[in-house]
């Protein structure tokens, strides 16, 4: 889908600052230039995994999207299942590129789903997130989809965070905010204006996440970011206030390792330390398959 029309302005000088309020549904369906895929990467998560697929293959009806897609990690708890159901199509993460071996988290998802997904501008959102609604994925893909520009879009949003029945207004985001934005600001400052450099939440050109390695482990979505930053520029990346999200609040053991890693991709980039992070898938365009 490529539509003659002419593109608003979205992509200044510095990274730009949107609302998902400027890309209704309706919006895309009518106007995007592009194709679009979506994918949700899941590991059991049957709880919140139907919701999402249903709003997101409504918004394929109505003609916003071209391509719903999940990768599932080896789910034991039915999520493959309820994402079909749902409509959507299914992968099972370790039959994508088998050659590549054992399948290695949710970036190495990332990497093998870029297999499978044909949009022009690749959407990618979480499978936890609690209330979930179609203004993600619209959000998400409108800066890129309504102009060629934008290259790269990372989402934002508040996050509360919730105990037991207590649920404070913010407090999420711990790992973001003690050691991802500390460190961008440190070693990249031009990316410490993006509020949520660890959102599972973005969306791309296909193409320009086929010249990019991706990072396997926690530290995927702080790698990518500055591997995006070094190829296109601030100029060709934007952000997106989604509002709230809300999900899962993991404990602090498995936070240390998650700032761990976040840590090891800055500051591998930044030239501190040796490769010491996880493995890195290469850039798909490097590979005979792609070529």
């Amino acid at each position: 889908m490529r539509r003659n029309r002419s593109q608003p302005s979205l992509a200044p000088s510095r990274s730009s600052e949107l609302h998902h309020s400027a890309f209704p549904a309706a919006r895309l369906a009518a106007e995007r230039l592009d194709t679009i895929s979506i994918c949700v990467p899941t590991l059991n998560e049957a709880a919140t995994i139907g919701p999402i697929a249903h709003s997101l293959v409504s918004l394929k009806e109505r003609g916003v999207l071209d391509q719903v897609v999940v990768v599932d990690g080896g789910s034991d708890d039915g999520s493959a299942e309820i994402a079909t159901d749902a409509g959507a199509e299914v992968y099972m993460q370790a039959e994508l590129m088998e050659s590549f071996g054992p399948v290695l988290g949710k970036g190495d998802a990332i990497w093998r789903a870029l297999s499978v997904l044909h949009g022009d501008v690749v959407v990618f959102v979480d499978g936890d997130t609690i209330g979930f609604g179609p203004h993600f994925a619209c959000g998400l893909a409108g800066p890129a989809a309504l102009d060629r520009r934008v290259q790269f879009v990372k989402g934002y949003y508040r996050r509360p965070f919730k105990v037991g029945e207590v649920t404070l207004p913010d407090g999420g985001g711990r790992v973001t905010e003690l050691t991802a934005r500390p460190l961008l600001k440190l070693f990249f400052a031009e990316l410490a204006v993006f509020h949520q450099p660890l959102a599972g939440e973005f969306a791309a050109r296909r193409e320009l996440l086929e010249r990019v390695p991706v990072t396997t482990g926690y530290g995927v979505e702080a790698a990518l970011l500055i591997d995006v930053y070094r190829e296109v520029g601030i100029g060709a990346m934007a952000q997106v206030d989604l509002d709230v999200r809300q999900n899962r609040h993991q404990d602090l053991d498995a936070l240390s390792d998650m700032g761990t890693a976040v840590a090891a991709a800055i500051l591998e980039r930044a030239g501190c330390i040796e490769a010491a992070g996880a493995a890195e898938r290469p850039p798909l365009a490097d590979l005979t398959l792609f070529a």
